[in-house]
């Protein structure tokens, strides 16, 4: 469970791992392919083992989401081994929630798993990460 400084906290995993109890309310699952459906409200990032999210717009919308709903709700984060792409993505969270990009990765290593964030594109990544949450969306 990694805490945000805000005081969200978001579930980070493996998909091979069973979910946790009580299950989680909203997820987002970080795979090549799309994962089976779940119980609970689900966003599926497509993302190779090792590599960068093919949509950045999509992992931005779901972190997004993510961030929102783990206000109040029980939110996780899975991929396949729940190191490095949950762990970059548990580092834009923190980015997201306030955490400079260039201590994101350091802040997810220390609060969640010290191998977290596997390779130096994933680290580049999350220092490119931009922390603005969407706003509302204009409407005339």
């Amino acid at each position: 469970m990694l805490a945000l400084p805000s005081g969200r906290r978001v579930l980070g995993r493996s998909v091979r791992a069973a979910p946790p109890a009580p299950e989680p309310e909203f997820g987002v699952y970080l795979a090549r392919r799309r994962p089976p459906g779940t119980a609970w409200e689900q966003v599926w990032v497509p993302w190779r083992d090792f590599g960068l999210p093919a949509d950045t717009d999509a992992l931005r919308l779901a972190l997004s989401t993510a961030w929102v709903h783990a206000a109040d709700r029980r939110v996780e984060v899975a991929c396949g081994g729940g190191t490095g792409r949950t762990g970059t993505a548990l580092a834009c969270l923190a980015v997201l929630d306030g955490v400079a990009a260039d201590e994101a990765v350091a802040f997810v290593r220390h609060h969640y798993r010290r191998r977290a964030v596997e390779t130096r594109w994933q680290r580049r990544f999350v220092l490119h990460f931009d922390g603005e949450l969407p706003g509302p969306s204009a409407t005339a």
